[in-house]
């Protein structure tokens, strides 16, 4: 098995009866110890499924899974995925889901009467082989689409019911067109469908649907977007109500992209069948096609061509140059890291050289006062060097050929995020990795699934992976974090548990003097309650790599006019996020500390903190103040995106709130009674019990 080649698996079969899931995958390389693991997408509780063989074959396995175990890994409705547990060539274990063929699978379900669940494989949107677990659902979907030349559209496909109670008594079910409209009023329009049977199911009905866009064109205003779906029509077998029971949207799994232009008496109009770009939602576009129009459309056409092909063009050109100074810098460290090693010189970085902050500068300044005889210097990205020249740190720009041979030729590194992975580590360096927070967010190995722009999930692992094994010394806060950084990080050199350097300024600092300094340096009147503000990014929500978007959920003006008499609030971003937010009109009460140079010094003068899945809770709780926890998107953080590795709901030292009027009456209540959270104290036991204000002293006799 070449490790360079991704390993893929294919469903080819499944079958669901009253005892039993049953699936056989089939996977691209040949694989001797191979098992499935089933993960409740929801609760993350987790099930071990042993494989076997399917004649001798050691790429097609087969899987079976009783339905009673499957039940242990839920109270009610869930999802539940699929992965596959498999060793790569340098023996680290691997996870990877499933893929589905062509055939909908959705038809293999199944009904629990006993416990009144269906069980419904279904394919993601990214391809991916799942369990739906659920009491009722329509399901609808669309697969042949052929659009006439007269303006008649054909829809085949096949629709059912899924009721596990059987309380929907049917009496009727259509297929509807709805506007996608800014307007308030969205127009409807129904069909009548054709029952067609299927060979392939004994569960599912197809069906056909035609529908006259000319006429619909004709008799309505026009232009207008539209969506499809399926509405079953009856009543509640119970009560007797009338119910209306909804399919998804329909989606296009095929590459079906087709128009038609047609003379109508409004004149020529052009219909356009067409999938969304990344969700595959089917839609239908219906507009004139006057000269006016088709020469809109013909500009917006060539521009968008015109700038795909200068963009194209353009990173290529970047590629390839990026891709020669790559190599021309690897090639230049490999020979500078062959000359004489400088004894007692380590190099600091920060956030890739953007920050004079966190664990390696909590430990350059105890080396500073402690062991002069070091020569200490830091990596800086030119952009940010302001700080160090304040502060008279010395300094040398990030990959500049000086910077090359001081990298190179180092005793020690002391970083606390990745390096590129085209940095080769001599062997007479000491890479010291005090990485930056106690992990809330599922890391590296253990992420399901990467939404992170630039790299796909398996490349983003072994890269990951790659540069943790270049590691000597890891920083680990407390025993939770030793456990997950082991595993996540596939670290297995030595583990320092110190606490985090960084946080002792909050227990030699925290002091009055020490806050009305801090204070009147940012120019915040010293009577004023103080919240700050810092939440984490979205992987998913980007303007380019490295960029990331941010959304602020919360309505200054209502806060300004709530809390602005006797507070302020302090915003920092994360260093990632990319947005430049404009607070003039705030002022006096919005202070957006992002560029701050020190969190340290925000966390000591706040009396509350405001975040929602960010990591600076963990060293915020030292101080024992209050925390309120802004969790306005948990379900698609939690699920989709990354994973905790704990139950934040049911764990955290704080309240969590889920929309902007439960935020305002939680500020509200904690500045009248800062009582802290009933979990504070197992919280702090827990997560901060190594912290005592002599963890650098802790690293620095580890290590130097």
């Amino acid at each position: 098995m070449d490790s360079a080649i991704p390993i893929e698996f294919q469903l080819r079969e499944i079958k669901i009866n009253d005892a039993c899931l049953y699936f056989a995958f089939e996977s691209s390389a040949s694989l001797e110890h191979v098992g499935v693991l089933a993960v409740n997408r929801n609760s993350k509780k987790e099930m071990r499924v042993t494989c076997n063989k399917i004649n001798d074959s050691k790429q097609l396995k087969a899987v079976e899974i009783s339905l009673d175990d499957l039940s242990n890994l839920m109270i009610d409705e869930t999802l539940i995925d699929f992965y596959v547990i498999y060793e790569n060539n340098e023996k680290n274990q691997c996870k990877k889901r499933i893929y589905t063929a062509s055939k909908p699978i959705e038809l293999s379900w199944h009904r629990d009467r006993a416990n009144q669940f269906i069980y419904l494989p279904y394919t993601t949107r990214k391809g991916h082989f799942a369990l739906d677990v659920l009491r009722r659902k329509a399901v609808a979907e669309a697969e042949g689409i052929k659009l006439s030349s007269e303006g008649k559209l054909m829809i085949q496909g096949y629709t059912f019911l899924l009721d596990a109670e059987e309380r929907s008594m049917i009496k009727s079910r259509r297929l509807v067109l709805k506007e996608i409209s800014q307007k308030d009023e969205e127009r409807v329009f129904d069909f009548p469908l054709k029952d067609v049977q299927r060979g392939d199911s004994g569960h599912a009905v197809g069906f056909e649907a035609e529908i006259d866009l000319k006429k619909l064109y004709e008799e309505n205003r026009m232009p207008a977007f539209f969506q499809f779906f399926i509405e079953y029509v009856g009543e509640d077998a119970a009560t007797g109500e009338e119910i209306v029971i909804k399919s998804r949207a329909f989606r296009l799994r095929n590459d079906i992209d087709c128009f038609s232009i047609i003379d109508t008496k409004k004149g020529p109009a052009r219909f356009h069948i067409y999938p969304q770009k990344r969700k595959r939602g089917m839609r239908l576009r219906m507009n004139d096609y006057t000269i006016k129009t088709r020469a809109v459309y013909f500009a917006k056409g060539k521009s968008k061509r015109l700038m795909s092909v200068i963009r194209r063009d353009k990173n290529k050109v970047k590629k390839k140059i990026s891709g020669i100074v790559k190599r021309a810098y690897y090639f230049t460290f490999g020979l500078a890291g062959k000359l004489p090693v400088k004894k007692k010189t380590v190099i600091f970085e920060s956030f890739a050289g953007k920050q004079y902050s966190c664990n390696p500068r909590a430990i350059y300044e105890y080396m500073k006062e402690h062991h002069p005889e070091y020569n200490l210097i830091w990596s800086v990205n030119p952009s940010y060097t302001e700080i160090f020249e304040e502060k008279n740190v010395p300094y040398i720009h990030r990959f500049t050929l000086k910077w090359l041979f001081a990298m190179a030729r180092a005793e020690y590194w002391v970083v606390n995020s990745r390096l590129p992975l085209w940095i080769p580590k001599p062997k007479h360096t000491t890479y010291v990795q005090t990485w930056h927070g106690t992990p809330l967010k599922r890391l590296a190995v253990d992420m399901e699934e990467v939404h992170m722009p630039g790299t796909n999930t398996e490349k983003y692992k072994q890269n990951f992976t790659k540069e943790a094994s270049k590691w000597d010394y890891l920083i680990s806060p407390n025993r939770y974090s030793t456990e997950i950084f082991a595993r996540a990080f596939q670290f297995n050199k030595t583990m320092i548990e110190s606490g985090y350097p960084r946080n002792d300024f909050l227990y030699t600092d925290n002091r009055p003097e020490t806050m009305k300094a801090i204070k009147r340096k940012m120019n915040i009147p010293e009577n004023k309650k103080v919240i700050l503000y810092a939440p984490t990014w979205r992987d998913n929500e980007f303007y380019a790599k490295g960029k990331y978007k941010f959304q602020l959920q919360m309505d200054l003006d209502k806060m300004q006019e709530k809390f602005g008499k006797d507070s302020v609030i302090l915003l920092r971003m994360h260093y990632l996020v990319a947005e430049s937010f404009d607070f003039e009109q705030y002022e006096g009460f919005i202070y957006d500390a992002s560029m701050y140079p020190d969190i340290r010094e925000l966390y000591v003068i706040s009396d509350i903190l405001i975040t929602d899945y960010s990591s600076v809770f963990f060293d915020y709780a030292n101080l024992r103040r209050p925390i309120i926890f802004y969790t306005y998107d948990i379900e698609s953080y939690r699920d989709t995106l990354r994973g905790f590795y704990f139950d934040l709901e049911r764990e955290a030292p704080g309240t969590l709130v889920y929309n902007e009027s439960e935020l305002m009456e939680e500020i509200e209540r904690v500045l009248r009674n800062p009582q802290l959270h009933k979990n504070y104290e197992s919280f702090y036991e827990k997560f901060c019990s190594f912290e005592d204000g002599k963890a650098s002293e802790r690293v620095v006799k580890s290590i130097f």
